[in-house]
C-alpha cells in the first residue's frame, strides 16, 4: 500500500491521533473551472477547512500514485493542466499504473477515504442518475461508493444535470441518508429549492454528527449525504436542457458528459453558474470541516 498511496505527513498524524480531517476532490479542480480557476478555489476550500480546525486532504494521483493531502504545487498542476485524466472508482489502479496525472471524482476520493480511513468529504455536487436513463442507462459511479463507504459527505444535492428525482430514489434505495442543511427538500446544485424531500432536517452540525455516529453503530456501513443549499440560488433550468441536448447531438458520453454541459452552462450563463459554482464548493468544504470537528467531540 505504501508504493501506492501516499499520504501527507500532516494528513498521517491527524488520523493517527484521530483529529478531524476532510478529503476534498480534484476533479473539480482539473475540470470544473476554467483552467486556472480551480486550483485558486481548492486552495480556498482547503483554507475554510482549516480555520474550522480540521485538517483538509485533497486527493489525486500524480505520477503512479495516490497522493492524499497535496503541496501547492501539486494543486496548482491539477488546475493547470489539460491533461488531467478523470478518474473515477474503476480508474484509480489504470490511471495509477499507467502513470497518468489523475484528477479524482467524488466517487474516487470516497475510494481513497476507505482505504485510508477519511470519514468526511467535502464536494460541490455529486453524480447520479443521468437525463434519459430510460433510454440510454447512464448513472455515476459516485452513488456505488457512496453505497459501501462510512463518510459524512456534504454537497449541495446532485448536479442538477442530472435526473434528481431518480437518483433520489437510488439514494434511498442502497440506504444512503439525505440530511438536509436547514432544508427540508435536496438542493438542486444552483437552486436552493425544488428537489425531492430529504430524510431528515438536521440544525446543528452537533447534530449531523450524532446520526452519523448512530448511523454507523447501527452497522450501516454507507454514507451519508449533508445537502447543503447554496447561498445564492440560480434557475438554469432552461439552460440544462439546452446543454444536455447540445451534448447528445454532439454525441457526448460517460464521464465527458458533465465537464461538457457544465462548460456549457459556463458560457450561456456569462459566467453566473462559475460564480456559484465557486462559492458552494468553498462553503461546502468549510460545513464539512465543522461537522468532522463536531464529530470528533464526540468520538
Amino acid at each position: 500500500m505504501a508504493e501506492l498511496i501516499r499520504i501527507h505527513p500532516e494528513v498521517r498524524a491527524a488520523l493517527e491521533a484521530r483529529r478531524p480531517v476532510v478529503a476534498l476532490e480534484t476533479t473539480l479542480v482539473s475540470h470544473g473551472f476554467p483552467r486556472g480557476e480551480g486550483a485558486v478555489v481548492a486552495a480556498e476550500a482547503e483554507r475554510r477547512v482549516r480555520a474550522a480546525w480540521a485538517v483538509p486532504a485533497t486527493i489525486g494521483v500524480i505520477e503512479g500514485v495516490i497522493q492524499v493531502g497535496l503541496t501547492e504545487e501539486q494543486l496548482e498542476r491539477f488546475g493547470g493542466s489539460p491533461d488531467a485524466r478523470k478518474v473515477g472508482p474503476r480508474d484509480l489502479a489504470a490511471c495509477a499504473a499507467q502513470g497518468d496525472l489523475g484528477a479524482t471524482t467524488a466517487g474516487a476520493t470516497l475510494a481513497v477515504c476507505r482505504a485510508v480511513g477519511i470519514g468526511f468529504l467535502g464536494t460541490g455536487g455529486l453524480g447520479g442518475v443521468h437525463r434519459g436513463w430510460t433510454e440510454r442507462p447512464d448513472v455515476s459511479a459516485d452513488l456505488g461508493e457512496l453505497a459501501r463507504t462510512e463518510a459524512l459527505v456534504v454537497a449541495s444535492g446532485t448536479k442538477s444535470l442530472l435526473d434528481v428525482q431518480a437518483t433520489a430514489e437510488v439514494l434511498e434505495t442502497i440506504g444512503v441518508p439525505v440530511l438536509g442543511w436547514r432544508t427540508d427538500t435536496m438542493p438542486l446544485f444552483y437552486a436552493r429549492e425544488g428537489g425531492p424531500p430529504v430524510s431528515a432536517r438536521v440544525l446543528t452540525v452537533e447534530e449531523v454528527a450524532q446520526i452519523a455516529q448512530f448511523h454507523w453503530r447501527l452497522g450501516r456501513h454507507s454514507a451519508l449525504l449533508l445537502a447543503r443549499p447554496p447561498d445564492e440560488s440560480l434557475d438554469v433550468e432552461a439552460l440544462i436542457q439546452e446543454g444536455v441536448a447540445e451534448a447528445e447531438r454532439q454525441s457526448v458520453r460517460g464521464q465527458d458528459v458533465t465537464p461538457f454541459v457544465l462548460g456549457y452552462l459556463h458560457e450561456a450563463s456569462g459566467g453566473a453558474t462559475i460564480e456559484v459554482n465557486k462559492k458552494l464548493v468553498v462553503e461546502n468544504a468549510a460545513l464539512a470541516g465543522e461537522v468532522a470537528v463536531a464529530y470528533s467531540r464526540l468520538e
